[in-house]
């Protein structure tokens, strides 16, 4: 996002905290009723109020406001003071901390089409709609302060009335927050002159209890008229909007937010002709139809997520409306089969993740082959003229070796990964704990046959000379992986990647001996993970396991290593290099504390997906941990 987007957005937002009406008659409508039917998309929160009082008994914000964690939150809140809360008081002469309890009902932030083609200079639409409900008498005289402050700036404010309802024009410039945001440079094309970037405006007025807040005409019109009585669509009479609002924003979400693929794509894919005298290219032209269209994205009507805070934790479902019929390509991908994707017995209880889908090998190779043939048909060739390469390296000792037929021939519909907890505290070790990836596969030796021979092509000689090793009754392979050298350290690290056949999958590791304990799972010894406490109560909140995809993650368990991680990093100079410097600034790891005293904020997560005719659904449930309750 630009700065001339982010520029006007943000001081919407602001003056969002700063106006609102003086009486209260009539509840205001939700955004959909006054949203325009041009809304690409928008955020809203319902109720500001509710969502103040959930948050402050969600785990996540009782962990940051802990005592334990006040050197951490205290210093990163200094530097958001120094950055950014400062110089925002200084550019328009207000408290910021006097106007943070104001939101009390809706808050909505939407971006509309606002005329644009999406191949011109005209920016989408930018809507703030807030109600204030009873706090809007306090901000009589703050608002009048600010809007002092602009005249004395030197800008020139005006009014203008849509459908009876006053506006106040305030014009914008580039400086607008410099010490905020780093002013942007002219845009020159090669040959022309610099273009000069048109000055922006912001749009506000107060309905009721109601700021309305914009950065044209355009986008504060409709919503005028839909206060007002006027006639004008509104995105509430879009038939998408309709049915995902029916199936995705029912029981009063906390928040929730819509983005309009119908509206987005069709606008990116209305290019203007290309002008004469364009040279030609012998590379092939990627449009936005010709993406869009090959890779299925086309097809999306509609985007959605709600997210539920419930005493009993956190529900936020994911929805994307494509049908069934006019499904291709990344969504044809996505739409797993209604299939178990629980975690088999021999998943172990230790494992911090895991994950299963019920991906087809075979159908996604072939829809990758489609997408990149309708990309470019050289691209295919190409990818086509490698694998003819593999076949004539293979058939040097094996005449019958085809990879199109021992590996992507062979893959099945199951996909497993599962991790433990690291071994050990060094930095290497915390970054890569042991993880198994399992595949399904029709004839494993043939897949087995495959691996080694591409990996005889792309790595050294002798990296996959090491005879198969026998391990009860099955052949663990080896693969020598090339040296990882650190940047910072100078330091080497060696690794290998080692798989066996076994149960139908093949198994994959970096980490021998988590490759072991799968082989040695058959002995019926191992406590599976499907036994542990709450998990198949959690499953139920996401719809089951049968969806063709399931998730699990012990949410203690890894941010006990990811404490580990942070706090080592901090110790080592060169590994705190892994962040941004902007990052660094703003947090010291070296702060946080022992992690005893805040694990009692996280438990579990897991997550379900599934597809039906309509579309593609993936739901995610936090349980509240035990000890909060």
């Amino acid at each position: 996002m630009t700065t001339k987007i982010i520029r006007p957005l943000f001081l919407v937002a602001f003056v969002a905290s700063l106006t609102f009406a003086t009486s209260l008659r009539a509840a205001i409508a939700p955004a959909e009723n006054l949203l325009s039917a041009d809304t690409l998309g928008f955020f809203t929160v319902p109720d500001c109020t509710a969502l103040r009082a959930a948050s402050k008994v969600s785990p996540q914000m009782m962990f940051w406001n802990d005592a334990a964690m006040k050197p951490i939150h205290e210093k990163f809140m200094a530097k958001l003071n120094e950055k950014f809360t400062a110089p925002l008081e200084h550019d328009l002469g207000v408290k910021v901390a006097d106007f943070m309890d104001l939101p009390q009902g809706q808050f909505t932030l939407a971006v509309t089409v606002n005329g644009s083609t999406g191949h011109d200079d005209v920016p989408p639409g930018i809507l703030l709609l807030l109600d204030a409900k009873g706090k809007s008498d306090s901000l009589k005289t703050n608002l009048a302060a600010l809007q002092k402050k602009w005249a004395a700036d030197g800008r020139a404010l005006r009014t203008e009335k849509f459908h009876g309802l006053a506006f106040t024009v305030v014009p914008l410039s580039s400086n607008d927050f410099a010490g905020i945001f780093p002013k942007r440079a002219p845009v020159q094309e090669l040959g022309k002159e610099p273009k000069v970037e048109k000055p922006g405006e912001l749009y506000f007025a107060q309905f009721e209890s109601l700021l309305i807040a914009g950065n044209s005409a355009k986008v504060v019109e409709p919503v005028a008229a839909h206060l007002t009585g006027g006639s004008a669509p509104a995105l509430a009479d879009d038939a998408t909007f309709a049915a995902d609002k029916l199936a995705q924003f029912r029981d009063a979400p906390t928040y929730y937010g819509w983005f309009n693929g119908n509206k987005f794509f069709t606008m990116l894919t209305e290019s203007p002709a290309s002008a004469e005298g364009d040279p030609a290219s012998v590379m092939p032209k990627f449009t936005a139809a010709k993406i869009l269209g090959v890779t299925g994205l086309g097809s999306l009507k509609s985007a959605s997520f709600a997210l539920r805070e419930a005493r009993d934790g956190s529900a936020l479902t994911l929805h994307l409306s494509a049908p069934e019929a006019t499904r291709a390509g990344i969504l044809k991908i996505l739409a797993l089969a209604p299939k178990d994707a629980a975690a088999p017995v021999f998943v172990p209880a230790e494992s911090v993740k895991f994950s299963r889908f019920r991906l087809d090998g075979k159908q996604t190779w072939a829809e990758l082959q489609k997408m990149i043939a309708g990309i470019s048909p050289q691209g295919l060739a190409g990818i086509n003229s490698v694998i003819d390469m593999a076949n004539s390296f293979g058939q040097q000792k094996n005449p019958g070796f085809d990879l199109r037929t021992a590996l992507m021939g062979n893959l099945g519909d199951d996909i497993i990964t599962y991790q433990k907890a690291p071994v050990g505290d060094s930095l290497v070790a915390l970054s890569s704990p042991p993880t198994l990836f399992l595949v399904a596969v029709a004839n494993a030796d043939q897949t087995i046959d495959a691996i080694k021979t591409v990996a005889a092509m792309i790595t050294p000689q002798d990296a996959t000379k090491q005879a198969p090793r026998e391990f009860l009754g099955h052949k663990i392979h080896t693969i020598a992986l090339r040296p990882t050298r650190n940047a910072a350290t100078g330091a080497t690290t060696t690794s290998s990647l080692y798989f066996a056949a076994s149960g139908g999958y093949l198994a994959l590791s970096m980490d021998t001996a988590m490759l072991e304990e799968y082989l040695r799972s058959a002995d019926g010894k191992v406590k599976p993970l499907r036994e542990t406490v709450g998990l198949a109560e959690a499953a139920q909140r996401v719809g089951g396991t049968g969806g063709g995809m399931f998730g699990y993650q012990n949410q203690r368990e890894t941010m006990r290593q990811s404490f580990k991680l942070l706090k080592n990093a901090s110790e080592a100079n060169s590994a705190m290099k892994m962040f941004p410097p902007a990052f660094r600034e703003w947090v010291d790891f070296a702060l946080l504390p022992d992690y005893s005293a805040v694990q009692k904020y996280f438990y579990m997560s897991v997550f379900a997906g599934n597809a039906n005719a309509d579309g593609l659904t993936m739901k995610v449930f936090t349980p509240r941990p035990p000890q909060l309750n």
